[in-house]
């Protein structure tokens, strides 16, 4: 005669150190001299995911860092998220982080106060990288626009620039109504983060995964060493690149610009 079928499911073991999925704020208004912008990573174990994820105040725009692609579940939508892609958050609008590979999954999270809800936007890096209207030139680097103000939001927008070697940020500029937080992702440099010459206190080597805040009004120039580096920026307030307002910023005809 057969044993009885038991519809009772095997335990689980969670140990101290397990984890599937995990959240490090690295900064908010509340910990930092920025006024909107909150920073922190996602790290997503192999073949997992997070639970549903809602930011009630806040848009968020997410950055994939790591080797291992993930899907972001948002809007009744899936979107394939490689290395360096993005995608804009609207404000209170749930989403869940999937990682269906082999490998430990990182994303980048920066998010702003919101009143409006705008569309989901999805950023492809390798579709930005070789579009010239999304491309500026300049000096010894170049910055890419993955959300940019043809894209609709409240206060967020962000890119990628990358350094040659041994470049410099020329002219310094600051902002008397936008903050930043820049997300270095490749490469080792130096920064810098001012008011004035004289007060300047920040001067710090930057390598991969260090940040920076900047509050409104200070300068933030960044230095390359002996190789490629590679950053985010993330602004939070008036929507517009400093470069697309200021054709001085372009051309490099003053020594310092406020925006």
């Amino acid at each position: 005669m057969s044993e009885p079928q038991s519809n009772a499911k095997p335990a689980d073991l969670m140990k101290a150190d397990a984890w599937q999925f995990e959240y490090r704020q690295k900064c908010s208004p509340q910990t930092s001299n920025l006024d909107l912008l909150t920073y922190g990573t996602y790290r997503v174990a192999a073949r997992s995911s997070s639970g549903e994820l809602f930011h009630r105040c806040d848009e968020a725009i997410l950055f994939c860092l790591g080797a291992a692609p993930l899907l972001v579940e948002v809007a009744g939508s899936r979107y394939a998220l490689s290395y360096y892609d993005t995608i804009y958050i609207p404000l209170a609008t749930p989403y869940r982080i999937v990682n269906e590979s082999s490998d430990e999954g990182l994303m980048a999270v920066c998010r702003a106060p919101a009143e409006n809800r705008h569309s989901v936007f999805h950023a492809v890096w390798q579709e930005v990288r070789v579009n010239e209207q999304r491309i500026r030139h300049l000096d010894g680097k170049d910055v890419f626009l993955m959300f940019d103000v043809t894209e609709e939001a409240d206060k967020l927008l962000v890119g990628y620039t990358i350094y040659e070697p041994f470049t410099r940020a020329w002219p310094p500029h600051n902002h008397t109504d936008q903050e930043e937080i820049y997300i270095f992702t490749q490469g080792r440099g130096a920064m810098e983060v001012y008011a004035e010459e004289k007060t300047k206190t920040f001067v710090q080597s930057m390598g991969t995964l260090d940040a920076a805040t900047i509050p409104v009004l200070n300068y933030h120039p960044v230095f390359s060493q002996e190789e490629t580096l590679h950053f985010i920026w993330c602004l939070a307030g008036a929507r517009y690149w400093v470069g697309d307002k200021h054709k001085e910023f372009m051309d490099a005809s003053v020594d310092e610009l406020t925006t």
